[in-house]
């Protein structure tokens, strides 16, 4: 990739006036945009010049200055681990492609919900908090779809979460970095109650995990995340604050192949003749030793006959 560098207002060409050199270029600046992540982004020149005098004896020092500056960018987040998630990084989330990390509710010394702070959910580590949120105006028939949306977006955060990073070094432009998460909300059902609200009171984080790669380096990867929403029928007219409730549980999925029972037992095999060279000369022996016996046999017979 290569990048163009821009001259910002280039000055004139050099020239002799009055025994005068004038536009004689004394320092150059470049200024340097990048990215931790992509690299050199833009580059820019900037010239200043001077005029010098056109005698023999005259001197110039020009000076070199390079500025690297980097543009803060509030979707920027540090990876949570290269490739796979290490323990304790922040769970990497998007939402319209912006990237952010997860978060849940967090309390303030009275126990009320935080408006502005929240806690930051960590890969491998089970979680759950609670506060109060106060609601005003008074509950009321009529805006009972107001108030479960807003302890919706209590649970759930300023920015709702739509992906979750498989990795923790995944990029927002690669799709199959990604994996949605599945959202099951309330279900709107008749109760025995009159004047009664069903909101969400509480968010159970439900996210699977596995290992892969090889046994001496196993990866962790996120295999599907779900937001579930437990419900409660709320009296109107007689309650103030509600108790909300976040449970972020982390379920480990692998699936590690069996360990070795004992070294593996070699099965020798060996062809039935192997000993076939053996085998003939022992049979030869066998039957030449018989033949001695027979002709021994036969020599102690005929000299009997012969004594008598």
């Amino acid at each position: 990739m290569k990048v163009r560098v821009t001259a910002v207002a280039p000055p004139g060409a050099p020239h002799m006036k009055d025994n005068m050199c004038k536009n004689v270029v004394s320092e150059v600046i470049y200024e340097i945009e990048f990215s931790g992540t992509h690299g050199i982004q833009s580059v820019s020149v900037r010239f200043k010049v001077s005029n010098i005098s056109g005698n023999s004896g005259s001197s110039l020092q020009q000076r070199f200055t390079l500025h690297f500056w980097t543009r803060t960018l509030s979707h920027m987040l540090s990876r949570s681990g290269n490739p796979s998630y290490i323990t304790g990084a922040p769970l990497l989330v998007a939402n319209s492609g912006a990237m952010q990390h997860m978060s849940i509710l967090r309390s303030e010394g009275d126990g009320s919900c935080s408006q502005f702070l929240r806690h930051t959910v960590q890969f491998g580590r089970n979680m759950r908090t609670g506060c109060k949120l106060s609601l005003s105006p008074m509950l009321e028939e009529s805006n009972c779809s107001y108030i479960q949306q807003k302890l919706y977006k209590a649970l759930q955060g300023m920015n709702r979460a739509e992906d979750v990073a498989i990795t923790g070094s995944a990029h927002s432009t690669q799709a199959e970095e990604w994996t949605a998460i599945l959202s099951q909300n309330c279900s709107v059902q008749a109760v025995n109650c009159t004047s009664c609200c069903v909101v969400p009171v509480t968010l159970e984080i439900q996210i699977l995990w596995t290992n892969v790669g090889l046994l001496s380096n196993p990866q962790a990867q996120i295999l599907g995340a779900r937001y579930f929403y437990q419900c409660h029928p709320l009296k109107f007219l007689s309650t103030s604050t509600v108790p909300l409730t976040t449970v972020v549980t982390f379920t480990d999925m692998t699936e590690w192949p069996e360990p070795p029972r004992g070294q593996p037992q070699m099965h020798w095999k060996l062809p039935y003749d192997i000993f076939y060279p053996f085998k003939v000369a022992h049979n030869l022996e066998r039957s030449y030793r018989g033949d001695l016996v027979v002709c021994f046999l036969l020599i102690l017979i005929t000299s009997s006959i012969l004594c008598i």
